[in-house]
Formats: structure tokens, sequence, C-alpha cells
């Protein structure tokens, strides 16, 4: 983690009384890294520590929340829900960690790490919004934490219980993102009264061959038909597990079966705001559970199953896949990071031919796009709302493992101070969106063309 967290002026809002009280907080934590450090560390210092940090984040909550109050911000109610996720979840088990450890270094790192990290993100995302008065809305279905927690809970329990998995929940607000080589499940059910409920399920390609393929006793690299068959019926047994949390689908019925193409899987997810949108890591490879209730859900997407063409229809999805693959193989991955779903799409276009595309709308998007699938290049507009490029440049470059991606700014302004502006971050260079589609595309051929 470094010796210290250092602060940055970037992380302040324009909000004395929310940026004066982020400044103190980061001041507590390295005083508890401090502390962690000693070799003769006191646990009664490291305890008060953590009890100085805990009051003062909740104190800051709630005066955060009386501000955002009495500016009336329309996101208050969601800005509340992560504050008690903070406060009642992930809190509670760092210091859990931390009694079990008898406040060992490690134990103070993680707590630290886990901390700063939340600390950081919720400050130049959340925070920001409340400033700029943008509300995400991909999240509004999202059923409350409580239920959260316990869907978390029963998915990890079967996981272990199926394949002793020691699953983790990394997020509880999946947005989507891809993984590695993915697999993507469809189930959709009718209820009594004509409501449809759909179960998207995600796995990672090696999370299906190290679980059904050990229990198998079949060595494979790829996911065979007989394997993927089996994982089917498999993902149908959890959601029928799952089924009994929802007096609504006692009796109902499997109606459609569909293996999806990650197109087809996003487009229904970014059509449908989800009630459950839970990514895991299992540490076998990450998977992602996401539920639907909708009075109609499209079923024309993606390779309908039905049992007398079952064994030719994966066989025919599980080509498709390895053609992908092969056909991307060589391919350079770019990331573009744009609030606007027009340029997303235009660029798209233009560099799907030669290179594999990976589209975010948001920092957080982008941070969490990175961390499951790596590119090669990352295209990032400079002037998003929320969070601006120069701030997700910063959270870029502040992790080691991400430090050395080569970042191009996106920017619709090409006055001689813009650029000086945005070159003085340091990026791999800049684009301007006024350029045509074959110039853009040029540019970032030459670009890869000079790194070799």
């Amino acid at each position: 983690m470094g010796n210290q967290l250092v602060w940055n002026k970037r992380y302040n809002i324009g909000v004395e009384i929310i940026d004066r009280e982020h400044k103190k907080l980061f001041h507590i934590l390295n005083k508890l890294f401090d502390f962690g450090q000693q070799e003769e560390k006191s646990q009664w210092v490291c305890q008060e520590a953590v009890k100085y940090f805990k009051d003062h984040a909740f104190q800051h909550f709630a005066d955060e929340e009386i501000y955002m109050a009495s500016i009336n911000y329309a996101g208050i109610e969601m800005h509340k829900r992560i504050h008690k996720n903070f406060r009642e979840t992930t809190l509670p088990a760092l210091e859990k960690e931390l009694e079990q450890t008898g406040y060992s270094e490690e134990a103070i790192s993680h707590f630290l790490g886990v901390c700063a990290g939340w600390l950081i993100g919720h400050t130049m995302i959340e925070d920001r919004a409340i400033v700029s008065g943008k509300v995400t809305k991909q999240w509004q279905n999202l059923l409350p934490d409580e239920e959260q927690a316990v869907m978390g809970q029963e998915i990890i329990s079967q996981l272990y219980g199926m394949f002793r998995l020691d699953s983790q929940l990394i997020s509880n607000c999946y947005g989507g993102e891809k993984f590695g080589d993915g697999i993507y499940y469809r189930l959709i059910y009718n209820t009594k009264e004509k409501k449809k409920w759909e179960f998207l399920l995600i796995f990672e390609e090696q999370l299906i061959t190290n679980t059904i393929g050990s229990v198998l006793k079949t060595k494979c690299e790829a996911v065979s038909v007989m394997v993927m068959n089996v994982a089917r019926y498999t993902a149908r047994q959890l959601v029928e597990h799952i089924k009994k949390h929802f007096p609504e689908l006692d009796e109902a019925e499997l109606k459609e079966e569909h293996l999806l193409t990650y197109e087809q899987f996003y487009k229904i997810f970014e059509k449908h705001s989800p009630q459950f949108s839970l990514l895991f890591d299992t540490k076998k490879g990450y998977f992602a559970y996401c539920m639907i209730t909708t009075d109609i859900i499209p079923s024309e997407d993606g390779i309908s199953i039905i049992t007398e063409n079952a064994m030719t229809i994966v066989e025919r999805y599980l080509n498709q896949n390895r053609a992908e693959k092969i056909a991307i193989s060589h391919k350079k991955k770019v990331l573009i990071v744009d609030d606007s779903i027009f340029i997303l799409k235009t660029m798209q276009k233009v560099l799907i031919e030669d290179y594999e595309v990976l589209t975010a709308t948001s920092g957080l998007a982008a941070i969490r796009s990175i961390t499951l699938d790596r590119p090669d290049l990352i295209l990032l507009d400079y002037e998003m709302p929320v969070c601006n490029g120069d701030h997700i440049l910063e959270m870029i470059r502040s992790e080691e493992e991400f430090a050395d991606i080569p970042v191009i700014f996106l920017t619709s302004k090409a006055d001689k101070e813009h650029v000086k502006k945005v070159l003085k971050l340091k990026p791999d260079g800049y684009l301007s969106k006024s350029l045509s589609p074959d110039e853009v595309k040029n540019q970032i051929n030459n670009f890869f063309e000079k790194k070799g």
C-alpha cells in the first residue's frame, strides 16, 4: 500500500463541510497505518484508532445526508443506502477480521486498503454526483440491501455446496462488464399473473471447466458439449433454489431457455433495470447473477433451446464462441469510455473490424472493465460529467496493476489552451472527436505500430 495515503486536491468536490471531512478521514487512516507498522504496536491504540475513524465516518455520513436534503438532491435515498451498506456491512466485516487476527499488520493493511479504496471511489463518483446533480438510474429497481445480502449469501452457500467454492461477493451493482471468455445463459419463467421473471447467469469459461469438468474427471481447456449440458442443468437447479425466496414463483413455469452472445446479453441488460445484479469471484473464475422482472421480455434474442434440439444447439453455440475467440485472439483490446451512447456506438463501428472493442459509460464502469478484462488501450472521454477524464486517469495511474495501460483522451475541444490542459496530465495522446472515422482509426493504428 505504500507508506502514506496522499491527499489530492482533485478529491475536493467544492462543498467545504464535505471536503474537510474527507481530508480528515484520510489523515485518520494514515495514523492507523502508522500504528500498524510499529513492531511494538498496542492493540488498544489500534482499536481506538479504528473507533475514531468509525465515529468520524458516521458523523460525516450524517452531515453529508443533511447537506443533500438541504439542496433537495434527487439521489439522496440511493446515497444513504450506500452509506448504510458501508456502515452496517463492510466495516463490521473488517472489524471482525481485525479482532480475529489480534490486529495483525496484514489485517490493518486490509482495513486500510478497503477503507481508502471505498473513500476515494465514493468521493470521486457518488459524492461528486451531489454537486453535478446527475443521478445514476441504472440501479433504480435494485431491491433493498437486506435482500441483496440474503441473495448474495444464498448463492455463495449454493456454490459452496455444489463445488466447495469459497466465493466472495465483489459487487451488488454488476454493470454487465465483460469478463474473460464468458458463457451467457438465460432462463425465463412465467407466473400465473402473466409476469415474466428472467434469470441471467454468466459464467467465465474457466469456472465451468474447473468445476463441472473436474466433477466429470474431464481434463479440458475448453467447454465441451457434455460439460455445457451438465452446467445448464446445474444452473437450473441453482435457480430452483433461488426461486424459493420468491412466493410469486411457487407455480411459475420455465418457458424459455437461451444461450446468448455477450452483445445479446448486454442489449437485454442495458434495456431493463435489474432487481439483482451480483458479481462473485469464486477463485476459479467469475460468476454473475442478474434477475429482471417485467410484463414484457423480448424472447427473440439468443439461441433458443428445446429438448429436441439441445445437443445440436449447444454444439453450435460453443463452436460459434470458439470461432469468435479465434477471430479476436490476434486483435488488440480497446476500451472506449464515454457517457455518450452515440459516441460509443460510432467508435465501436469504426474499430470493431480490427480491434476487440469494450465500452464503458462511467468512471466506475471503466475501472470494473479494466479489472475484469484488461485492455491494451483506453480511449477516455475528457469531458465526462460527475467524474472527469482527469479523475479517471488518476485512478488508473494510482493502481500499480493498471498504471502501464496506455490512455488516449477523446476531446471535443481543439483550442490551444484546452489541448495544453489535456497534455499537462500526461496521457499517451489525445484525439479530437471532430476527426473523421477513418482518421480516428488511422491514429489508433499508428499508435499500436509505434508501440511495436
